[in-house]
């Protein structure tokens, strides 16, 4: 089975519409997997301390088309991490979002975990990644699409399989928003680079 990673979609409803269809396309039989912050969450980092709301429209942007489009499992992101945190409702989707998982396993060497949880930081902006955990490990967060293998950046390319069996390797997916981008991953040891083009 292939599966097809995505994330950083931040509710934008025609970015995810031609990801869809875009993995349609190409990987029909592909099982979809989230990296999180499927929702934006409109209240600031600086705010959501000192804030707390009731009702999710205050609080994000989502609507009847994204919520029936997100039927795939996913890991939770720092939006939803900040939506859950600033909201007290009884609302089905904020359970929903509080059910997220931190990880989920692929198979029984990948995982997928957002990335908001390692520290970030230099220029180019990236994450130190950690020493311990699975060989291969999708994420997102910073929303640029990136091969790590060995502690070694790679250049990618778009439509092109890379290898994942060189190594420990950390895979960026990308982000939907804006740059219409994702991953398709195939267990028998390649990932692509995908992206929805004009």
């Amino acid at each position: 089975m292939r599966y097809a990673l995505l994330g950083d979609i931040h509710s934008s409803v025609e970015d995810l519409k031609d990801v869809l269809n875009d993995i349609q396309k190409h990987a029909p039989d592909a099982e979809l997997i989230g990296t999180g912050d499927l929702f934006e969450c409109i209240i600031s980092k600086k705010r959501a301390p000192f804030e707390r709301f009731t009702k999710l429209d205050d609080v994000m942007l989502y609507s009847d088309e994204l919520l029936d489009m997100l039927s795939f499992p996913t890991v939770r992101g720092n939006q939803e991490e900040r939506i859950a945190q600033i909201t007290d409702s009884d609302e089905p989707l904020l359970q929903r979002i509080r059910m997220m998982e931190e990880r989920i396993a692929i198979g029984k060497s990948a995982q997928v975990i957002h990335g908001h949880q390692w520290e970030w930081g230099g220029d180019p902006w990236m994450p130190v990644l950690p020493e311990t955990g699975p060989d291969l490990i999708f994420y997102g967060h910073s929303h640029d699409s990136g091969l790590s293998i060995e502690n070694q950046v790679e250049e990618i390319g778009f439509g092109v399989p890379y290898s994942v069996t060189k190594g420990r390797t950390f895979v960026n997916v990308g982000a939907v928003v804006g740059d219409r981008a994702w991953v398709l991953y195939d267990p028998a040891g390649t990932v692509t680079f995908m992206k929805v083009m004009d």
